[in-house]
């Protein structure tokens, strides 16, 4: 034993007397009569009237047994003193308790020294708990050891909210690194898919054309992975709209159905008369397939997925689930599979971990799902038992009312051409050359600037700019809102569209005027042209008509 370790323990024979530390009592203690046939005392009435947990062990029968446990031991753990007396606390533990936590506390005993430490215990009917204890040696006058004495404290919400607090940190800092990445990797697939574009309009020959498509294609599976990447960091850009739920879940049964397969049948449970949820359908769907591609996985014999509906008030507990108190709409998809276990599930919307094995996931599903519900102020929430199948519940805030659902318009395949002048601001080479080649090939005439600094000097001298298309995330101090805002301090009229592979908290609520739009990256040259058309004409509704004064 180190010198710490042996603060408080008496020698053999030592009594306590005034001038002994005044932490002696926490390591061990001493006693002058032992034996607990006389349980009349003010002490032993203290002891069982007390909230605080308390046993005794008797080191000198076989196996270190149980001999005392106070009446808030019994209510903490279930069981009645005549079940607990004569037997070793170990019965206490369970499959998840910690095995070096077991060993520290057998050596301490073994050493006759106490102990402090937190340890998960089972109760009677077999749930969980985290248990803060204390252990401490009881020697007789002789100083031979007659008791272990144990208090005992349940810190189970306190490690919980450790747990979640930590859990939010991880993700969080996971979520911040994923979004970086996802910026820099749209970039460069920006490039890659812009320039395979350009290259399959100017090569012949049904080989090359394969090939570039193959290549196509690796990029397209790129971007929608970014995408997935951007939603688990809640940084993608949502269009949200109000929603019928319920029809929403009708219309995508379909696809459901055939993506799960013939051995999975589906089964709809949907609450009539929803409220109305404001989200993004696309984004949604794309959470909900998800969701049923992992519960088909974890069925790989069939069975029944079940997608239900319905409405949950939120009031007291609100807060213990992270959400303000209110009206919200569930969306719930149960599965009859093999489950989870507790630590699987804790990390089941971590981006990249996946228990299906090579080539069969990328561990992305929930997590974009998680993403995209918390983005949209909702909660994701997974309910599993190994062997139990499991349920994963997404609430979304209620609207008021329902509203019918739209079928969403198609685009118009036609290239959208014009001759007006486009300012591109763009702070990677490859990236502002392709926006250029794809502007001037459509007719446009383009100026380009690398940065917002830059862009401004141009604004400043040039007489005709039709049209701002800058990127948001720049270097320097002026980003592309910043320039935004100060172009149309500058020219009122001025139409703005901006681009981004990565959109912060401030971009996600949406652009500051009606003249403002925001375009994905990677874009497509169709994509572009569709969204710098809708931007110029609503700017020219905006432009004061002939003989008008022109305000600003």
């Amino acid at each position: 034993m180190s010198e710490d370790d042996q603060v408080g323990v008496p020698e053999p024979g030592a009594s306590h007397s005034a001038e002994a530390p005044s932490l002696a009592h926490l390591k061990s203690a001493t006693i002058r009569e032992p034996g607990l046939d006389d349980r009349g005392s003010v002490f032993f009435a203290a002891i069982e009237m007390t909230r605080m947990p308390m046993i005794l062990t008797d080191p000198r029968q076989p196996d270190n047994p149980i001999v005392f446990a106070n009446r808030a031991f019994q209510d903490l753990t279930g069981y009645t003193q005549a079940e607990l007396v004569g037997r070793n606390c170990r019965f206490l533990q369970g499959p998840e308790t910690n095995r070096e936590t077991v060993r520290e506390l057998r050596e301490a005993v073994e050493a006759s020294r106490s102990v402090a430490t937190e340890i998960l215990n089972y109760k009677r009917d077999g749930s969980p708990f985290w248990n803060g204890i204390f252990i401490g040696p009881v020697f007789d006058e002789a100083g031979e050891i007659v008791y272990f004495f144990a208090s005992q404290l349940d810190v189970t919400r306190r490690r919980v909210s450790e747990q979640a607090f930590r859990q939010a940190q991880k993700m969080e800092a996971i979520g911040q690194l994923t979004a970086g990445l996802a910026h820099d990797f749209n970039n460069l697939l920006q490039v890659v898919s812009g320039n395979l574009e350009l290259a399959r309009g100017s090569v012949a020959g049904e080989r090359a054309q394969r090939q570039l498509a193959n290549a196509a294609g690796a990029a397209e599976r790129g971007a929608k992975l970014t995408k997935q990447l951007l939603s688990f960091a809640r940084k993608a850009r949502l269009e949200p709209r109000s929603l019928n739920l319920n029809a929403l879940v009708l219309a995508f049964a379909e696809v459901a159905e055939s993506t799960l397969g013939s051995t999975v049948s589906v089964r709809l449970d949907l609450t009539p008369r929803l409220p109305a949820v404001t989200l993004d359908r696309t984004n949604l769907e794309m959470a909900l397939l998800n969701v049923l591609i992992n519960a088909r996985d974890a069925m790989p014999a069939g069975g029944t997925v079940t997608i239900s509906t319905g409405t949950v008030l939120l009031n007291g507990d609100g807060r213990a689930r992270g959400l303000p108190p209110g009206d919200y709409v569930a969306l719930r998809v149960r599965d009859e599979g093999e489950g989870m276990a507790p630590h699987v599930a804790e990390r089941a919307t971590e981006p990249f971990f996946s228990t299906k094995g090579p080539g069969k996931g990328t561990g992305l599903g929930l997590a974009m799902a998680h993403g995209f519900v918390q983005q949209s102020r909702g909660r994701l929430e997974i309910e599993s038992r190994p062997k139990n199948g499991t349920t994963i519940t997404m609430l979304f805030p209620a609207g008021p009312g329902a509203v019918a659902e739209e079928e969403p318009t198609e685009r118009r395949p036609a290239l959208r051409r014009g001759d007006e002048t486009v300012l591109v601001v763009e702070d990677s080479d490859d990236v502002r050359a392709l926006a250029r080649e794809y502007l001037e090939s459509l007719g446009y005439q383009v100026l380009t600037a690398r940065d917002g600094g830059e862009a401004l000097e141009i604004l400043k001298r040039e007489e005709r700019i039709d049209l701002l298309f800058s990127d948001i995330v720049m270097p320097g101090s002026v980003n592309g809102l910043i320039l935004a805002d100060r172009a149309q301090t500058m020219r009122p009229d001025l139409p703005v569209l901006l681009t981004t592979g990565y959109n912060e908290d401030l971009v996600a609520e949406g652009p500051a005027t009606p003249t403002m739009d925001v375009l994905g990256k990677p874009y497509r040259k169709a994509e572009l042209a569709d969204r710098v058309r809708a931007a110029l004409d609503r700017g020219a509704r905006k432009m004061p008509a002939p003989g008008e004064p022109h305000h600003g």
